[in-house]
């Protein structure tokens, strides 16, 4: 079973979007652009690198490139557990 977002953002997880480009198979001097997206540990980005293994080994276009940034979307002092919030003038 899946984790869900939340969890996988207390877990230290964060948002990895990466741009990769790579060379149509038939027409080798012509670049295309692929985003992928998931969240991912960083320093090490393990489910990147693994997609990125994947594209090797299973996909005809080269790889020309990646460029990728991470954010933690939740870090430890941001988050709470509220039950029931309600502002009153």
């Amino acid at each position: 079973m899946s984790q869900s977002e939340t969890e996988l953002m207390l877990k230290g997880y964060g948002l990895t979007t990466a741009e990769i480009f790579y060379r149509m198979p038939d027409y080798r001097n012509v670049l295309n652009t692929f985003v992928w997206q998931d969240y991912d540990l960083a320093p090490d980005h393990p489910k990147l690198l693994d997609f990125i293994a994947f594209w090797q080994d299973e996909i005809e276009g080269p790889l020309h490139s990646v460029r990728f940034t991470h954010r933690k979307m939740i870090s430890p002092g941001e988050w709470r557990h509220v039950t029931g919030e309600f502002t009153y003038h």
